[in-house]
């Protein structure tokens, strides 16, 4: 049985930004919680200064891994590289862009009970444009709980809780973390 209770897993891709305030909101988030945890930064190929910020980070906070991929493929390869380096029992996976508050991490672990293996975020005040992407958001996680019969509110929504035994034995390739949820 692992030690560290949560493995927080964000892919980051040209953030540099925003990965300061990202991990200190993480950080944040867990202080007020009893439970032991990791933070994992995996560097998509970031051409900015993110990866270098992210490791100036990872010298004063031990629970900080970071993980440099040579060149940009794409946020589920990171998610899954994440996956398969992280050490706790539940794993959270959430946007480098701060669309996701790392604040609601507790209230989400809290619904981690013995009987369930994921809790799924949503982003309900959704800053993007109504025609562009909150439409077309809104048909494809219809279409999607229709075709898997797994009903997810946001399906584009990264901010998600897994239990490692489950989220490990999921093969994950393309661009499919939109659909982890219904193959586990």
């Amino acid at each position: 049985m692992s030690k560290i209770d949560l493995s927080v897993v964000v892919p980051l891709f040209n953030e540099e930004d925003s990965v300061e305030l990202l991990h200190s909101k993480i950080i944040d988030a867990m202080q007020n919680s009893d439970l032991t945890f990791e933070i994992l930064f995996i560097d998509d190929g970031s051409e900015d200064q993110t990866l270098q910020r992210a490791a100036s980070i990872s010298e004063t906070d031990s629970r900080l891994r970071v993980v440099e991929f040579r060149s940009n493929y794409g946020q589920t390869p990171a998610m899954a590289a994440g996956i398969d380096l992280a050490s706790g029992r539940i794993i959270a996976t959430m946007d480098g862009d701060l669309q996701n508050d790392p604040v609601d991490i507790p209230a989400m672990m809290a619904e981690m009970d013995d009987d369930t293996d994921m809790v799924v975020g949503w982003r309900k005040d959704r800053q993007d444009k109504l025609i562009t992407r909150k439409v077309p958001s809104w048909i494809a996680n219809w279409l999607i709980g229709k075709v898997t019969g797994v009903p997810i509110r946001d399906n584009g929504c990264s901010l998600k809780l897994y239990r490692a035994s489950v989220i490990k034995r999921v093969p994950l390739y393309a661009e499919m973390h939109r659909f982890i949820p219904a193959m586990a």
